[in-house]
This record gives structure tokens, sequence and C-alpha cells, in this order.
């Protein structure tokens, strides 16, 4: 068979994919590492399934950033836009300029020429949107300060690639000018006052289509509910979009984002979206697969130490730069560290505009080869890189930082004792305190105790698997310790220190999963909650309230399953680590459940009269677990 074919090239892209993506994702580095190294892989420095025509598929594969922008641009609502226009256009404008500006200073003094120095500083500066916030989400680190603080970095950097790709042909004028002219663009031989009309009229052609035309042509297509007519039209549109700022000279992927934007209000907002999803994701991974086949290998074998120095000294500038901000913007230290480890890499629009730079003549062709690798092995250190803050970085500076900023004097002692203020623990101490209970709050954000101390609730600072600073909280005195803490290797050393040392203290203890749970259980904690498992339960019985069925039976139906359930937790942990006899007891204990439920609803329709009555519900609370 023709290794060069379409149908054969297809299957290799595919089938690299589906292996490769899925290993990355099992070892924490990220579908965006996988499609990489997928592309190393069948790339010519390894089996060389791809060869030149890899560079061809690449000018294809862009056509999925394109999309992204035009999704980007439809998320990015004008009141979304004002509510953080602090964050994102203080934090995040600084962050782009301060660091565009010391890489092409650097770059200056290393004599490249100035529009190429400018092109690497403004290259360099992004940082990788789907790995940074990806890997916050699986820390639990997105709801802290520095997980915002990158959000709205990232944001603006998303935005700023547009101007970007407007100011890369700029960049590339002479270039440009001693080429002969195979340009489809009707700019060409145009005054510069018939440029600038040619490009006020393709931007106003987006914005007037996309707020007079595109509705009306969306109701039509809607109508004839043919749902594959309507994704036509979605990529119909992003094509259109892309051909015409082609025509006039532009960025097709500037086009597409400003339709986005236009579109961001529209009620086919979210139709839009779900339709050219699957062709971005697919487009998208191509593109990072085609990137992957073209990083020269042996250019890295020949110069490896200008390669990774250069890795080391990009990502260091970057993260000086951001550390500096975050102290501007007053982010304590362990949110700082988090802050400039998060985004010291180099993101995957990058490749975008090295691809831009090298068609432009901005960049030659070993610079950008050279950059090319430099990207990808930023990206790849990512992961490793918030592993080795997460386990070695990160435990030091925040005893630093419990020392910089000294332990706050307890001044209360009171029965109960919460560990953890975040989004679980405070609806916790809320209801309590409703409840006339008053506890003792601790928590080691120190954003979070400014933030929650300026809403006047007392909360002290301070990090809860300490004995000194549970014994000031007065644990020796307390009955119950409620441990709420985002983290869950915090959660194991609490308990643990607890057991040591105020053994008489019942612990109430936070779980994400029913793995937390069994090893908690192994620690010998009798009251564990898993997150969210009441919140579904409930959900599940405001269901059945609206199919109709009678709310006293969906109620007692919910408690009988989170008793059993809870049960069979505790049973199920025996054989835990032997896969084949956990999923048979798994079994047993859905049918046992769909029995037990069915024979309980039985008896509650004999039992005539015993619907909310006051003696019922009262069993049915001596009949939970204890």
């Amino acid at each position: 068979m023709d290794q060069h074919s379409l149908l054969f090239q297809s299957m290799v892209y595919l089938a690299a994919a589906i292996i490769f993506v899925p290993l990355a994702k099992k070892m924490g580095l990220g579908a965006v590492l996988g499609y990489l190294l997928a592309g190393v892989i069948i790339g010519p420095s390894v089996t060389g399934f791809i060869g030149k025509e890899g560079e061809d598929i690449m000018h294809f594969a862009e056509f999925g950033v394109v999309m992204m922008l035009f999704l980007i641009g439809m998320e990015l609502q004008p009141t979304l836009l004002w509510r953080l226009r602090s964050a994102i256009l203080g934090l995040g404008g600084l962050q782009v300029l301060l660091s565009s500006a010391a890489i092409a200073g650097i770059a200056l003094l290393l004599g490249v020429p100035v529009n190429a120095a400018l092109a690497i500083g403004m290259i360099m500066s992004l940082s990788s949107t789907a790995i940074v916030l990806q890997t916050l989400n699986e820390k639990g680190w997105m709801s802290t300060a520095a997980g915002q603080s990158s959000f709205a970095v990232l944001l603006f950097q998303d935005i700023a690639v547009i101007p970007m790709l407007a100011i890369f042909p700029l960049l590339a004028v002479n270039a440009v000018q001693t080429e002969s002219a195979h340009s489809a663009s009707i700019r060409d031989n145009l005054p510069a006052w018939g440029q600038t009309l040619v490009v006020l009229g393709a931007v106003a052609t987006i914005v007037i289509g996309g707020r007079y035309l595109v509705k009306p042509i969306m109701h039509i297509i809607a109508r004839t509910r043919v749902r594959e007519l309507f994704t036509a039209t979605a990529l119909l549109m992003v094509v259109a979009i892309a051909v015409l700022m082609n025509l006039v000279g532009l960025s097709s992927a500037l086009g597409a984002f400003l339709g986005g934007v236009v579109l961001a209000n529209s009620e086919y907002r979210h139709e839009l979206e779900s339709d050219i999803e699957p062709f971005k994701g697919l487009l998208l991974g191509l593109f990072f697969i085609a990137v992957g086949a073209s990083i020269d290998f042996s250019l890295i074998r020949e110069e490896p130490w200008i390669i990774f120095g250069l890795v080391f000294g990009l990502m260091t500038v970057k993260a000086l730069v951001l550390f500096f901000l975050g102290k501007v913007f007053k982010l304590s230290t362990d949110q700082n560290l988090l802050f400039s480890f998060a985004l010291c890499d180099i993101g995957e629009f990058a490749f975008v505009l090295l691809s831009l730079s090298e068609q432009s003549r901005i960049l030659d062709d070993k610079m950008v080869g050279m950059l090319t690798a430099v990207v990808a092995i930023s990206m790849a250190l990512t992961p490793l890189l918030m592993l080795l803050y997460e386990k070695l970085i990160q435990p030091r500076f925040t005893i630093n930082e419990t020392t910089d900023r000294e332990q706050d004097q307890i001044e209360e002692h009171n029965p109960v004792i919460i560990a953890g203020f975040g989004r679980f623990g405070s609806i916790t101490g809320r209801f309590l305190r409703a409840n006339g209970v008053n506890a003792t709050i601790l928590d080691m954000d120190s954003d979070r105790v400014d933030a929650l101390h300026n809403l006047g609730i007392k909360v002290y600072y301070g990090d809860a698997s300490r004995y000194d600073l549970l014994a000031a909280a007065g644990a020796d005195k307390a009955k119950v310790l409620i441990v709420a803490m985002d983290d869950y290797e915090k959660t194991t050393e609490v308990v643990k220190m607890v057991k040591r040392y105020f053994p008489h203290l019942q612990m109430l203890v936070r779980a994400k999963d029913s793995q937390d749970s069994f090893e908690l259980m192994d620690l010998g904690v009798l009251h564990i909650y898993r997150e969210t498992v009441d919140t579904s339960l409930r959900l599940g019985v405001d269901a059945l309230n609206m199919l109709g069925m009678r709310s006293y039976h969906n109620h007692r139906a919910a408690r009988t399953f989170l008793r059993q359930d809870e049960l069979s937790l505790k049973s199920l942990s025996a054989s835990r680590d032997n896969k084949k006899e956990f999923v048979s007891a798994m079994k047993d204990r859905i049918a046992e459940m769909e029995q037990l439920i069915s024979a309980d609803k039985i008896k509650t329709w004999l039992d005539e009269g015993e619907g909310w009555d006051s003696s019922s519900i009262r069993d049915e609370v001596k009949g939970e677990p204890e």
C-alpha cells in the first residue's frame, strides 16, 4: 500500500492519537503532550511514517487554531471582560508586555535583528492554556489566588494572540517585498489608504454580518430540524471568515476571533460551540501531531547545550517576571511561587506564531526549528515542574510563609474546630453558626483568611496539621474536629496527628471519592463524608418528585440508599486491591440495593398512615448508622 496515500496517512495519525494520548493522560502529562509525543514517534526522527508530507498537513491542521480562536471569541462576552478587567488588563497585560520586552532585549543583545527579536519576545511570552488550566484543575488549585491570577493572565494571552497575528506581517514587510508577488490578497499594489479601507471593510462585513445576517439564517436552518445542516452552516461561517481575511491579506485566525466575539451574545452560541468543538479538537490534535513530527531531533543532538540552555533561560526569565508581578499584585509567597511556576512554560500558540514567522520570513528555518524544539520541551517539562513544586518547593515555602506571617493568636475555645474553610468547610461552618454553634476556624490560605476577615468572619491563619496550632485552638477540650481541607495529603496528616495527640476528638472528615474514603478507613476514621453523595441524592429525589412519584417514598428511598451505600463502602474496602473481586462485589451490592429499595417501597405502601407522621420520622432517624 502506498504509504503516502491520504487513507494510509489518516490511519497513522488516528492510530497514533488513540495510542499515545491516553498514555499521556494516564501519566498526568495532558492531552497536548500526548499529541506531541505521537507526532515524535511517527515522525521522521523515529519510525518515519510521516515525512515531508507532514509540512503540507501542518497547513491544513492550522485551521484547528482558527476554530479555537472562534470558540474563544464566543466565550468572551462583554460582561465577563468587564468584570475581570482589572486582573486581565493589569496582571495579564503587564505579564505579556514585560516578558516580551525582557526576552526581546536578551535576543537583541545576542545579535538577533530587531524584527526577529520582537517576534521572539512576543512568541515566548505566551504560556500553555491547555496544560496550565488542566494541571490547576487536577490539583485543586484553580480556586486559589494563584489559580485565579493564572486564569486572568491566560485569558489575556489568548486575546493578545490576535494583535500579534496582525503585527507579524508588519515585521516581515521588507521580506515580503522581495518575494515575487503570488499573493491572492486584494490589498496588493493598493496605496496605504486603500489597504486601510479594505481591512476596515472586511472587519465591518464580519461585524454587520454577525449581528444582522447570522440570526435569520440560523433561524431558517434551525427550522429544518436537520442537525447536519446546522453543523455545515457553522463550519461555513468559520471557513467564509477565514477566506475573507485571507483575501484582504490578514490572518484568518484574527477574523475568526472577531466573528466569535460578535456572536458571543447570540442565542445560537451554545449550539455553534457544540457543533464546532469536535472539529476543533480533532484538527488541533492533528496540528500538535504535525508539530511533534516536525521537531528536528538532529538539531537537538547537534546543539543540546544551546537548546536546553534556551529552555532553562526562557523559563527562568518568565518566572522572574511573573514573581515580580505577583509581588506587585500582593500575592502571598506560596501563592506567588505557584503562579510563577504555573505560567513559566511556553504555550501552544507559539507553534502557530512560529509557523507564521517562517512563512513571513521573519525567522529563518534553523531558528524556527530550534525554537519549536524549545517550546515542545518546555511544555513537556511543565507537568514535571509542577510535580516538583508540589512535592519539594511548596511544603518548604509554605513553612517559610508561616514563619514570615506569625501564627494568629487564637482568642477563643469552642467545642467544634473546623480545619479548612474553602467551598466545602464554609458551608458547614455557616450551617453550624446558623444553629447557634460557634466553631474555631483554621485555614492555611493567607489570601483567603484576609478576604474572610474583610467579610467579618473570624478565621485563624495556620496549618492545622501542626500540633501547636491545634493545641492553641483548644483541641484538648474540644469535642469535634471537622477536617474540610482541599489538600487530601494535608487531610491525612491532620488525621494521623489527631489520632496520636488528641484521640478523644471525634473527627468528621471530608473525602473527594471512594478511594479517599478507603484510605481514611485504613487510618481508623469512622465519619467520612464524600463530597457529592448528598447533593447527588437530593438531585435524584427532586427528579423523582418531578416525575410525579410520592415525595415521602422518594426521601425514604434516598435515606435507604445512603445508609446501604455507607455499609457497602466498608465491605468493599476489603476487596479493593483485587480488581476481579471488587467488580464482583460491586455488582452484588448494586443488585442488593435495588432489591432493598424495591422491598422498602412495597412495605411503605402497605403501612398506611405512615406518610410524614412524627413516629415514622423518629424511626428513620433512629435507624441511621451511628
